[in-house]
This record gives C-alpha cells, sequence and structure tokens, in this order.
C-alpha cells in the first residue's frame, strides 16, 4: 500500500504533486503485481482515462483500456448521456484477469459502482482493485479504493475539478471549488 498524502483542503494541488501521486500509485502496483501479463488497467471515462494511461507508460505489461459508464449510471434520467463520451475498450479478455479500474476522483462510489456493472457485462476478472488519484471522502457506498493518490478533506458542498493535460503535463491541475453560490 503507497504511503497515503493526506492534503488539508488547499484550494489547489500543483503538477509536480500530481506527477509523484501518480508516480506512488504505478510503484504500488508494481509491488503487488510485478509484470502479470494479465493485469489490464481500465480508466473510467472521462476522468479515469489519462491518468490509466500514464499508469500504464509506468507498468512494464499492464495493458490500458477505457470503460464506458453511461448506460450503468442511477442518475441518467437527471443527467442524461454526455454527447462527447469514450466508448468501452478493453484490450485483453477480462475473464481471469487482474483489472484495476482507474478514476481521477472517488466521492459517493456511484461511479465506482457503475464501472463494475459495465466491467462483468464484458466477463469476470480473477480480480478487480480500485486506484484513483484523489480520495475526497463522503462515501454512499462501501466502496474504498486499493491505491490512492491523495486524500483531500472536502465539505460535500466543494466540487474537485481534476485536469491531466495529455500534451502537456506540466499543465496538470487540481482545483477544488466550493458548488455554494
Amino acid at each position: 500500500m503507497p504511503k497515503r498524502c493526506i492534503v488539508p483542503t488547499p484550494k489547489s494541488i500543483a503538477a509536480s504533486e500530481i506527477h509523484a501521486a501518480i508516480d506512488r500509485i504505478a510503484q504500488a502496483i508494481l509491488q503487488r503485481h510485478g509484470k502479470n501479463p494479465k493485469l489490464l488497467l481500465l480508466g473510467i471515462a472521462n476522468g479515469g482515462i489519462e491518468l490509466a494511461r500514464r499508469l500504464g507508460s509506468r507498468i512494464p505489461g499492464a495493458r490500458t483500456g477505457t470503460l464506458d459508464i453511461s448506460f450503468h449510471r442511477d442518475d441518467i434520467e437527471r443527467q442524461p448521456i454526455p454527447k462527447e463520451f469514450s466508448p468501452t475498450h478493453i484490450p485483453a479478455d477480462v475473464r481471469g484477469a487482474t483489472v484495476i479500474l482507474v478514476d481521477d476522483v472517488l466521492f459517493s462510489g456511484r461511479t465506482v459502482k457503475a464501472a463494475l456493472d459495465e466491467l462483468f457485462d464484458h466477463g469476470r476478472p480473477e480480480r478487480v482493485e480500485l486506484a484513483v488519484l484523489i480520495d475526497r471522502g463522503h462515501r454512499r457506498l462501501p466502496l474504498t479504493a486499493n491505491y490512492v493518490g491523495i486524500e483531500v478533506s472536502t465539505f460535500a458542498t466543494q466540487k474537485i475539478v481534476v485536469r491531466l493535460d495529455p500534451e502537456k503535463p506540466a499543465h496538470d491541475t487540481i482545483r477544488i471549488e466550493s458548488t455554494v453560490a
């Protein structure tokens, strides 16, 4: 388990701290799984896609893909499917594989539940784990991440905005904003 970095509600988190957190997650996955030929890192669309790609580049032999959870969300009536989405792409058979679901922020747990539903539509993995860049608490489901880059103490009225720039990682940012006007 990586050393967790607990941050007391800052307004933003710098790129250097984000990169260090990604490195810690990748090292923890490597320690646990080594060069597992059946290791799949599946980024939950859209927030987890770039994080999964970056983790995959640090873990030899890991294959990366994408999970689209649009049709498994429990709030689909209130929030229609986004016009821009990334379809599910799983680069290998999930049956018998070790799958690490990857997302940017863990909050209530509802996104992870939807990702599990989508994953199991494609087969039964040997093991499923969860890696997140930010754990902000406030869970509504009994879920926890196996790998956490940064823990941030927030109020439920706050929003965390993660921007991982695929072209210029130096521009990566995490902002914590109030949703109350």
